[in-house]
């Protein structure tokens, strides 16, 4: 081995940490931060939720001539959502990286966290954190996480320092991760002996609320709050099945960054990426209030961006025993949209939230009564005309799934609704019976004797 370069080698993971008894539902990302004994500590992007939650830096550099630290661009995200059933998730990544004049660099290093407790689980993972094109002192360093190695004789690096980890009662979670970090054991680069240097770290942490205490005997149930329905004067339409199973909120991931067609009028297809997808609407689902299917699924990979088909706002969000993680999108003009089986939300699916055409408000699942089965989107289309009858009040979706895939726009009205089959729903007999009828538009009342005429023959 060339002198100077690494000297040891060892991959031992970090210890899994659940989240302290005192913690509570939060997030928390830094891009770079720099301790220096005795001195103030000097960070990038430092964020925590709901302070602030967003960071997009074009370039950095420490000192002024970069020779500690240079990156080329940095942002960092975080969110959280307290509750019963709580989620929190954040993100920090830097590109373009350079430590000690080049003596470590890197093409991306980014920290990806996410956490969600309820009662029923609760889980933390950083599963999404990476570091590319890690070299230090001239060779290249191994990614895996836990990796840790000498530089020199001045300090150590680490990476993926991953310390994610849960508790069952009361349920709480955490995904915690360090992407990289390096450690002074003498002076180097301006910099004394004990030093140290986070680059992306990230940390989720989810505590699920306590439920409500059940009522003493013989006192009447007090009514599950609901939110307030954004528009007071639009219906919504009802669940497809009882809401009395629903738990609010759900898992939070980090959204990619896409790129949809919308049609002229301001529609986009509901999945991003490939898909695949029939005509199923009206087909036997005994599961369902009313026997039958009232969407379309439309099959995806897991995890695949679930896409807001039009402006509008969000509500509705949640768990429930059908659906599993599902929400609802009412569009600007009144219409409502369905979508179900979700894995996971994006930061934007929040009670209320404003949501643009082409925004990731979720992403492609298995839950719900969909467990075991394949990944697909459960996806319905209520026109604003048709609320008043409830669940009912759909069409199918696959008219204009098609449209929306070519970017073209269809009138909800061009496709067809259910109608049952069957004795039950026979229309009773007439009450008179049509023996001719002759066609009178064409003729002109201003005519004299015209009328007369249509009415004898």
């Amino acid at each position: 081995m060339l002198a100077g370069v690494v000297v040891a080698l060892s991959t031992a993971l970090a210890a899994a940490a659940p989240p302290p008894r005192s913690a509570v539902t939060g997030s928390s990302a830094v891009l770079v931060r720099i301790t220096i004994p005795g001195e103030s500590t000097i960070s990038l992007g430092e964020l925590a939720w709901p302070g602030n939650t967003t960071s997009d830096v074009q370039s950095f550099q420490y000192p002024d001539d970069g020779s500690i630290v240079s990156v080329g661009r940095s942002r960092a995200t975080v969110s959280a959502q307290p509750g019963e059933a709580a989620a929190a998730q954040a993100f920090a990544e830097v590109i373009v990286l350079s430590l000690f004049d080049g003596e470590v660099d890197a093409g991306r290093v980014t920290a990806s966290t996410t956490a969600g407790a309820s009662a029923r689980s609760a889980g933390g993972s950083a599963a999404g954190s990476a570091v590319e094109g890690l070299r230090a002192l001239g060779q290249s360093v191994s990614s895996t996480p836990g990796t840790s190695v000498s530089l020199g004789g001045w300090g150590s690096l680490t990476v993926l320092a991953d310390t994610s980890g849960q508790r069952a009662a009361p349920a709480a979670a955490q995904g915690a991760i360090v992407a990289l970090r390096i450690r002074l054991s003498a002076d180097h680069g301006g910099l004394p002996a004990g030093s140290e240097i986070v680059v992306s770290g990230a940390q989720a942490t989810a505590v699920a609320l306590r439920p409500a205490p059940p009522a003493a005997p013989g006192t009447p149930p007090r009514p599950r709050p609901r939110p307030a329905p954004v528009q007071p004067s639009v219906p919504s339409a009802p669940e497809a099945s009882d809401a009395g199973d629903t738990v609010p909120g759900g898992p939070v991931l980090v959204p990619p960054e896409v790129s949809a067609r919308l049609s002229a009028g301001g529609y986009v297809f509901p999945i991003y990426g490939t898909v695949s997808f029939g005509d199923s609407f009206g087909g036997p689902r005994p599961t369902v209030r009313g026997g039958w299917h009232h969407g379309e699924d439309i099959f995806a990979p897991l995890g695949a961006p679930v896409l807001a088909v039009a402006d509008g706002t969000l509500h509705t969000i949640g768990f429930n025993r059908l659906g599993g993680y599902r929400l609802w999108l009412r569009d600007d003009a009144g219409n409502e949209f369905y979508y179900a089986h979700l894995s996971a939300y994006s930061p934007l699916a929040v009670e209320g939230k404003r949501v643009e055409a082409g925004d990731v408000i979720g992403f492609v699942g298995d839950t719900g009564d969909a467990d075991g089965g394949s990944p697909h989107l459960h996806f319905e289309i209520h026109p604003a005309g048709m609320l008043g009858l409830g669940y009912d009040g759909v069409v199918a979706p696959y008219p204009i799934l098609l449209a929306w895939r070519r970017a073209d726009d269809i009138s909800f009205a061009a496709a067809r609704v259910y109608v049952p089959t069957g004795g039950a729903t026979s229309l009773p007999p007439p009450g008179a019976v049509l023996l001719q009828a002759d066609d009178i538009a064409s003729t002109s009342g201003l005519v004299p004797g015209a009328l007369e005429a249509a009415l004898r023959d």
